[in-house]
């Protein structure tokens, strides 16, 4: 028996060592979605690879399986594939872009041991997603930076090193370097391999040898003599002047590897990905109520990073995504849910390519497994196999900024209305709220496309209209101390509980609220709750 448990627990050190689990991340239409596509396809999990917006053509990015991402083009929720590249498990995760969804996309990033960053050539990193980059930097996240669209006229690579420095505070190593743009792209020179791969438009990349100083009849064969001047000159200002690079910095995320390319073209990518086998981690530890938990733990334990309602929107079923952080899952497992102490069968365990999904029988640390849900879940759930019982680390939830009153237009359909939107609002996109003694149900978001996508997805999935009334308030803080008296209320300054039954008071500007901090400052107030 203890030979069978030693043999158990090598094979699953072997299995976790194999896994990279890791979030793209960007602003809208830096080619996120596109990169995503093409590693599916470069792991064999798609024969073609579907157009982000669908035209004439018909196909979607295989990523996007909401019809509302297929009718808009956009990414409104993180979704989660699995695929097998050079003997290695990949967990990939497409984020959303939008700003709008960025707490959809922090939550996801608890969940990751590594970050790809894309970047649009022609526009650098833009304001909207700054947040996203900037939480990966707090969260010391190891980034690599994919800049995109080589193939057409953008900023000047120096000055696109320069911007990621200054304004995400890291340091960067360019990997790959860029032989011209636009129409005058030659390619880009591996600073790793000394080697140039050669832009050939829709045909497959040629690999010529180059040491970055001696021209050969190879590389004038197939580079512009009048690019390498220029290129030897930015890569011996590179090699001088440039940041050293470090492992160490990546593994810590103080320091990015840069690559160029362009994903639409497919050209840089699987270069890219097999620099990214190199730069990154297994997964790791992870911070628990009992100190760390190590990935060869040969209990199995894992936590609940997103809930996801209407998957496949004919059986109304929902998911609850779980990250295995120690040991090994089985389908039929019995685990403790840590919150409540309940025991729990895990009989519906799933893994994912977007919408399609198959039965998984075993999983190992890194994993991400949907796990069928009837309610019992919440985000933020530990789940933990054996006799031990502990949490991991809360997941925080942020204050909305935008509220809004919500009533099905038709009463007759009130338990269609508040089972959407209890499930929908599970999920986390938006915030449930209810009125003390009415029980008027009020939705906080980060931005209005939340609510756009909420309305539609009633709709859609639970076939009822909703009427919207935006409300004046825009600052949500949870009272976390003192004693709340009706006397300190008006029409400015309104009580109302969140679904767990904390108190929460909306006020309807910075100025309102400020006051409110000194007119009464023994009541405590905070703009971040752990679940």
């Amino acid at each position: 028996m203890k030979e069978r448990t030693i043999h158990m627990s090598e094979q699953s050190n072997i299995q976790t060592s194999s896994r990279r689990t890791f979030a793209i991340i960007s602003h809208p239409d830096a080619g996120k979605t596109t990169l995503t596509e093409k590693l599916l396809l470069l792991g064999g999990s798609i024969r073609s690879a579907g157009t982000v917006k669908a035209k004439k053509s018909g196909k979607y990015a295989t990523s996007d399986w909401m019809e509302i991402e297929k009718q808009r083009g956009i990414s409104v929720t993180s979704s989660v594939m699995q695929f097998s590249y050079r003997d290695h498990h990949i967990n990939i995760v497409d984020t959303p872009g939008h700003q709008d969804f960025s707490e959809d996309t922090y939550r996801t990033l608890t969940a990751v041991d590594s970050a790809v960053m894309v970047i649009d050539g022609t526009k650098g990193i833009e304001a909207q997603t700054l947040k996203l980059f900037k939480v990966c930097r707090m969260r010391g996240i190891p980034i690599l930076t994919f800049i995109n669209k080589l193939d057409r006229e953008g900023k000047d690579p120096l000055e696109l090193l320069e911007e990621i420095e200054e304004v995400l505070e890291i340091e960067s190593y360019p990997v790959t370097w860029p032989i011209g743009m636009g129409k005058r792209f030659q390619g880009t020179y591996d600073r790793f391999e000394k080697q140039i791969e050669v832009y050939r438009g829709n045909e497959e990349s040629l690999f010529v040898n180059f040491d970055g100083e001696h021209v050969t009849d190879e590389v004038a064969e197939h580079i512009n003599e009048g690019m390498l001047p220029s290129l030897m000159d930015e890569l011996t200002l590179l090699n001088e002047a440039g940041n050293e690079f470090s492992m160490e910095k990546v593994k810590n995320g103080t320091l990015t590897p840069v690559f160029f390319g362009s994903a639409i073209a497919n050209f840089g990518v699987q270069s890219f990905f097999n620099a990214f086998l190199q730069l990154t981690s297994p997964p790791q530890p992870r911070k628990s109520s009992i100190g760390e938990i190590d990935v060869n733990n040969p209990e199995f334990s894992g936590f609940v990073f997103k809930i996801q309602a209407n998957m496949n929107p004919a059986h109304r079923d929902r998911i609850a995504f779980v990250r295995v952080c120690s040991g090994k899952f089985e389908r039929g497992m019995t685990v403790t849910l840590s919150r409540t102490g309940k025991k729990i069968k895990l009989g519906q365990s799933q893994q994912f390519l977007a919408s399609e999904r198959e039965t998984v029988d075993e999983a190992y640390p890194g994993d991400i497994i949907g796990l069928y849900d009837a309610g019992t879940y919440q985000i933020g759930d530990t789940i933990v196999g054996g006799n031990n019982t502990f949490k991991f680390e809360a997941l925080p939830t942020f204050p909305p900024e935008l509220f809004m009153k919500v009533r099905a237009k038709n009463a007759m359909k009130h338990k269609h209305f508040d089972k959407g939107m209890n499930q929908l609002v599970q999920e986390g996109a938006v915030q449930l709220y209810r009125t003390p003694f009415f029980g008027d149900y009020i939705l906080g978001a980060v931005g209005e496309l939340q609510f756009q996508v909420f309305e539609y997805r009633m709709k859609a999935e639970y076939g009822v209209d909703l009427e919207m009334i935006m409300m004046r308030h825009d600052i949500a803080k949870w009272v976390t101390g003192g004693e709340l008296k009706d006397s300190m209320l008006d029409s400015r300054v309104m009580k109302v509980e969140d679904r767990e039954g904390n108190p929460v008071l909306l006020f309807e500007n910075d100025f309102v609220y400020r006051m409110f901090q000194d007119k009464y400052p023994d009541i405590k107030l905070s703009s971040v709750l752990e679940l």
